[in-house]
């Protein structure tokens, strides 16, 4: 796939000073406190919890008894709480303001479904308990398979897969057993347009196929005439983002289709952005054989920091047999888990993981369908994509977008309106923090220049929108105004000014020693 070429600075400007906070005797700033390393607070030899020694018991730990201190710091336990509080004070979170990341779609999720998912059968559930103990268990996870079927109007869905990209292996290899099973073993090309996330590719070549890369039209989409050059009697099939990766709705998706199948190939289309389109597209009316669903995305979960995440994925008619042990099947009033190859119907090219997938998702997920309704779900598609059409036309004045016309459920911009201004996107997202937002993504989609991708979501006010979009405004025109400085010292009200993140990343100090300290 294409690679970024453009380097970009990450180390702090010379000479410009990163600022300070004002001089105080505690290195506090108002409500902003100060707090050091656990370590640097407690001390080796203290500890919050006094308790007597046991008399008369002997060890039964042999060899494995402690013969020395463990090497944390004591502290009281009003200072360790303080300590973790101070600490979350200095993250961001949705519930402090609008979090414009786009890609994983960091939104407000409804409490409700975080007291579903803590309920007594779901939240201590087990995976080797008897069939007949989670019998409740296993009519969420198949309601929420017929509701995932009926959204995307396929045949079958696999809810093991735990991710995105886990959910692009299983589709992926689903369509490599199809073509076996044809006895199609020279089938191992694979096309994938340019603006796919990179997963894609990874997937792709994990499953034994080449990955052969489609070139984008000046309208952002799929070159239609260069895929058609592409296909032959090798080609397995093609990995397609809907709505792709720079916040557009491919429109010669059916087209695509067609011409992948007449091909002999099958359509995986990758379902990150399912959030929005459901409830307005079929994705299996578009000819798709294979999508995974972000469960963590589309349909509810604080996500973030790696997890937890769930990417189920749904099967056409031609790849339905091929889908993934286990499932879940109701006979009469009885819900029970299909575990062997040997008992599914089809030819089920394996098993993914060893149990079946994330209680706590699924039942997040169902509660978010059956909260929202059919109608409920159509608005929240609908409201991401007006979100993200009126930061884009408030924005286009001042920022310019990568794109003419109107977007889906994220506005992409790249860095021309910063052309001449010694102002990069990365100084531009730093400033970004200084007025109290998460930077939006950056440099990615790899295939426009200094990209900032910017997904608001369909949760956010109007007001909340308006102040952010006044926010970039303002920064925008300082930067065209000249007003370098400003940015090439950003942050400077974040508790930790501009690092050196090459360094940081390449030699992390991920443990504390008094060496380190002095």
């Amino acid at each position: 796939m294409a690679m970024n070429s453009q380097g970009r600075p990450s180390r702090p400007v010379h000479g410009v000073d990163p600022g300070a906070y004002p001089d105080t005797f505690s290195g506090s700033r108002g409500l902003d406190q100060a707090e050091p390393l656990l370590f640097e607070r407690g001390e080796l030899n203290n500890t919050g919890v006094d308790l007597p020694e046991l008399k008369g018991t002997p060890s039964r730990l042999g060899t494995f008894e402690r013969d020395a201190n463990m090497g944390m710091p004591g502290l009281s336990e009003p200072e360790a709480m303080r300590h973790y509080v101070r600490l979350s004070r200095k993250n961001y979170a949705i519930d402090l303001g609008l979090y414009p990341l786009g890609s994983c779609t960091m939104k407000h999720n409804p409490r409700l479904n975080e007291k579903m998912a803590r309920l007594p059968g779901f939240i201590d559930v087990h995976p080797l308990q008897p069939e007949s103990t989670v019998q409740g268990a296993l009519e969420v996870m198949g309601e929420l398979a017929h509701w995932l079927i009926t959204l995307t109007n396929t045949k079958a869905v696999a809810l093991s897969p735990k991710a995105g990209a886990h959910g692009e292996l299983c589709g992926m290899l689903a369509i490599r057993a199809a073509l076996d099973a044809k006895g199609q073993t020279h089938r191992r090309r694979v096309l994938v347009p340019e603006s796919a996330h990179g997963t894609n590719p990874a997937t792709a070549a994990q499953c034994g196929f080449i990955c052969d890369e489609i070139p984008a039209d000046d309208t952002g989409r799929v070159d239609l005439a260069a895929l058609e050059a592409k296909l032959g009697d090798d080609v397995a099939g093609i990995m397609l983002t809907n709505p792709n990766t720079c916040g557009l709705f491919e429109r010669d998706i059916i087209k695509i289709a067609d011409l992948i199948h007449k091909s002999g190939g099958y359509f995986y289309c990758d379902g990150a952005n399912f959030n929005a389109i459901m409830g307005r597209v079929r994705p299996g009316d578009l000819g798709i054989d294979a999508m995974h669903i972000n469960l963590h995305k589309t349909f509810s979960t604080p996500h973030g920091g790696g997890g937890p995440g769930a990417g189920p994925t749904v099967f056409s008619e031609a790849l339905a047999p091929f889908a993934p042990v286990p499932y879940v099947i109701q006979e009469g009033e009885t819900w029970r888990l299909v575990e062997q190859e040997a008992d599914a119907e089809g030819e089920p090219f394996g098993r993914m993981v060893a149990f079946h997938g994330q209680m706590g998702m699924f039942t997040r997920a169902l509660t978010y369908m059956l909260s929202h309704g059919s109608d409920g779900l159509r608005q929240a598609a609908e409201d991401a994509v007006l979100n993200a059409n009126y930061i884009l036309a408030r924005l286009k004045s001042v920022m310019t977008p990568a794109f003419d016309g109107t977007c889906m459920h994220e506005a992409l911009f790249d860095d021309r309106f910063l052309k001449d201004t010694g102002v990069t996107t990365l100084d531009f997202a730093k400033a970004m923090i200084d007025e109290g937002y998460h930077p939006m993504t950056m440099y990615f989609p790899l295939v426009v220049h200094g990209a900032m991708l910017i997904e608001p979501t369909e949760t956010e006010s109007k007001s909340g929108l308006d102040r952010f979009c006044d926010t970039l405004i303002g920064l925008a025109e300082a930067a065209k105004g000249g007003d370098k400085d400003r940015f090439l010292a950003a942050p400077i009200h974040a508790p930790t000014k501009r690092l050196d993140e090459t360094r940081a990343a390449r030699t992390p100090v991920l443990r504390w020693t008094p060496e380190a300290a002095e």
